[in-house]
């Protein structure tokens, strides 16, 4: 998730000149050997043919079906999905290696309404499965155990029978949905285009959000305010983006009854309200011990009166620049990954040998990290923009930790694989702390320890406390936006409103902050996706304190866990471990591993 300015458009010199190694590049073989493949004809064809034939065969019908005959429709339903799957997984991985590229753009455009119109007929089988009674389900599932392996994700599909609409109107949304996307495209096109100056060095926006984490405060303060500058001069284009997809939601929140915008996130989730309600006021009741105090603390060691935002993610005055190439990158990931079991040290070797990794820095490549699942029967694969520095290397913990997870969970099949988010950031997490733990113990000295666990405490603080407050901003925002339509300066507003409670009274806000919002992938492409980050930590940090605590048989059912992938609620999950989400409680014991982190850092300024 950072990069450096001085490789941004030549990937193959940011190898040799900042002594990263040979960094692998995705190899999509496995899913197509090209657009002219064809394979991809055959699956086009098969997919319009299947679609048609699977209409004609059910729409209507499912009322009368048999245990079996219910099993095999629902089979041949997932395997349409797995063949969708496949298809827009290789061209939204082209997609986002170049998002600038004009071919790969209408490559996935082009896909994606071929599958949309294909798949329009299907859209009477989430209908009519909803209108079939618990009782009439419940007899087929007793009659069938294959048939009953699938309830949890029928049962996924039913919570949505409350706000479901006609047939005809669920049709009209099913072809409208590439319309949707056709903003977020603009979004990602958008923000790939943007240039940024920055002592005269022509960056893009992952190359100069990166510059927040230099040594030297005037590139940081230089680095900030070029960011305002160009937010600024394209805050209508996000402002428009963010009012259409936010009234696209709230018309069809209307019309489908959802008490609340976040409504649909939790019930994709799988989730109770008052569970992310609790891991909400949790963190929020936190913020004086956690953040506010890490920051007063980062404060002094800085030596400044008051820290402006550049400084939030600034390196320790103590710390020293470290450039970690990607050998050593993957040994130190491997080693924890292998410590803790060396099951998951297998399992993650392939994404090293196989090319299922894309790690350089490239022109118009998408900014970020992320682990793509593609599909059961394939397998995943994990993008970085990897350069180097220390937290590179914990976003390829992270990743990987994702990308363990998804091979685990593909035996469950498409429909049940797929973990909703609450638990979909366990592994990477887990991952993640596993990698910090390994790289603490192996500490020099006690100045070493602190910048480790420092590090650590800012990750976790932009992990919990500030994805909470993203959440917390879009809770105001969708709902100013169904008041009206939300001009810049009143979306700067909501942003501003919860950017000093999280923070704490150590900050300055610069002018043109107000508009960082802009850039956050998240606010447009999953609404509410956010709070999956904070109910993550929270998680792993608790279970990371089981295994702590005891530390027998954990991996076991560590593994049983993430081989469960969607088949269980999180209180099933979580139960093997002596955990429930559910108790506010629950939340209290993870957030106190990262005061726990901060008294350790107090004592020793006082030591």
């Amino acid at each position: 998730m950072t990069l450096e300015n001085s490789i941004v458009f030549d990937a193959n010199a940011s190898s040799g000149n900042r002594n990263l190694g040979d960094l692998p590049e995705w190899n999509l073989d496995d899913l197509y050997k090209g657009e002219d493949d064809p394979k991809l004809s055959q699956d086009l064809e098969w997919l319009d043919t299947e679609c048609a034939s699977f209409a004609a065969d059910y729409e209507h019908k499912l009322a009368d079906l048999s245990a079996a005959e219910m099993l095999r429709c629902i089979e041949r339903n997932e395997r349409i999905s797995a063949i969708a799957g496949r298809i827009m997984s290789f061209a939204g991985l082209r997609y986002y290696q170049m998002t600038t590229d004009g071919g790969r753009t209408k490559f996935m455009s082009d896909m994606q309404e071929k599958i949309t119109n294909y798949t329009t007929p299907l859209v009477f089988f989430t209908l009519e499965l909803n209108r079939l009674g618990d009782t009439h389900l419940d007899d087929l599932y007793a009659q069938n155990a294959d048939l009953a392996r699938y309830k949890p994700a029928l049962d996924r599909v039913r919570a949505m029978k409350p706000h479901q609409l006609s047939d005809e109107l669920e049709k009209f949304l099913h072809d409208m949905g590439v319309v949707g996307d056709a903003w977020e495209k603009l979004f990602d096109e958008t923000i790939a285009g943007l240039t940024f100056v920055v002592n005269g060095d022509e960056l893009n926006i992952e190359g100069t959000l990166n510059l927040l984490t230099e040594q030297d405060r005037d590139i940081r303060q230089a680095a900030a305010e070029e960011l305002a500058r160009v937010f600024g001069e394209n805050i209508r284009t996000f402002a428009r983006v963010h009012n259409t997809q936010a009234k696209e939601k709230e018309i069809i929140d209307r019309w489908r009854g959802m008490p609340t915008a976040q409504s649909a996130r939790h019930l994709a989730n799988h989730v109770e309200p008052e569970v992310v309600e609790a891991l909400r006021n949790a963190v929020v009741a936190a913020y004086p011990k956690l953040s506010h105090r890490y920051y007063e603390l980062k404060r002094k060691w800085l030596g400044l009166d008051r820290m402006q935002v550049w400084d939030r993610n600034a390196p320790l005055p103590m710390e020293t620049t470290r450039i970690v190439d990607w050998d050593q990158a993957r040994d130190i990931v491997m080693d924890a990954y292998g410590s803790f079991d060396p099951r998951m040290a297998d399992l993650a070797q392939p994404f090293f040998d196989r090319g299922w990794i894309d790690a350089p820095v490239k022109p118009g490549k998408a900014p970020g990290a992320f682990a793509h699942p593609t599909v059961t029967d394939v397998h995943p694969y994990v993008m970085l923009n990897y350069l180097g520095k220390p937290r590179d290397v914990m976003t390829l913990a992270h990743e990987l930790g994702h990308g363990v997870h998804q091979v685990l969970a593909a035996d469950q099949g498409e429909m049940l694989s797929s973990t909703p988010l609450t638990l979909a950031e366990t592994a990477s997490v887990f991952g993640e702390m596993l990698t910090f733990r390994k790289m603490l113990d192996g500490a020099r000295d006690q100045n070493e320890r602190r910048v480790m666990l420092a590090g650590k405490v800012e990750d976790m603080i932009n992990t919990v406390v500030r994805q909470i407050a993203f959440y917390d901003f879009e809770c105001k925002l969708h709902a100013a936006r169904r008041q009206g339509e939300l001009t810049p300066d009143d979306i700067n507003a909501l942003w501003m409103s919860v950017q000093a409670q999280s923070l704490g009274d150590a900050f300055d806000f610069m002018p043109g902050y107000e508009t960082f919002w802009a850039y956050i992938p998240h606010f447009i492409h999953s609404p509410f996706y956010v709070y999956a980050y904070a109910f993550g930590d929270g998680l792993v940090n608790a279970l990371y304190a089981v295994y702590q605590e005891n530390p027998d048989g954990f991996q076991d059912k560590y593994f049983d866990m993430l081989r469960a992938g969607g088949s269980k609620h999180h209180s099933d999950l979580l139960a093997p471990f002596g955990l429930d989400a559910s108790d506010p409680k629950f939340w209290d014991k993870g957030l106190s591993m990262i005061s726990d982190m901060i008294d350790e850092l107090e004592a020793m300024e006082n030591a």
